[in-house]
């Protein structure tokens, strides 16, 4: 749900600032922004904190434990330099437009691949549960 909710809002700011930037060429940027985002950094990231997770030893855990202490790090460093690149105006609306729309987009799916991989792993548990109830 983090990573959704980051994502998300990161999409409505590129979302927001596209209108006066939209062409075939800024939307072919976004998409491989999007593309680069999910492949080398959130699509990898989704299969190594989940196989992590799946490997704890209890069933449940402190919620801050989605995250290793290099991946915290890594997103405190991504969010102050988002918010300085903004908040400073030394980004282009055009990038702001054509990045955050690509990254936020990433982002949101890396988040609702986590859903469905908690899903998947909730759903196989029951089954189980539910085989050794019959058996």
């Amino acid at each position: 749900m983090v990573w959704s909710a980051a994502g998300f809002n990161i999409l409505r700011i590129g979302v927001i600032a596209y209108p006066p930037y939209l062409s075939p060429w800024n939307i072919l940027l976004s998409v491989l922004v999007f593309a680069v985002f999910l492949y080398f950094i959130f699509g990898k990231l989704v299969k190594k904190h989940t196989d992590r997770i799946q490997s704890y030893a209890e069933k449940r855990q402190f919620f801050l434990k989605f995250f290793d202490g290099r991946s915290f790090a890594i997103m405190a460093v991504m969010m102050t330099g988002g918010i300085t690149l903004r908040a400073s105006g030394l980004a282009p609306e055009r990038f702001i437009a054509v990045f955050y729309s690509g990254l936020g987009a990433s982002l949101l799916l890396a988040g609702l691949l986590f859903g469905r991989n908690f899903m998947r792993a909730s759903f196989s548990a029951t089954a189980i549960r539910n085989e050794n109830k019959r058996t």
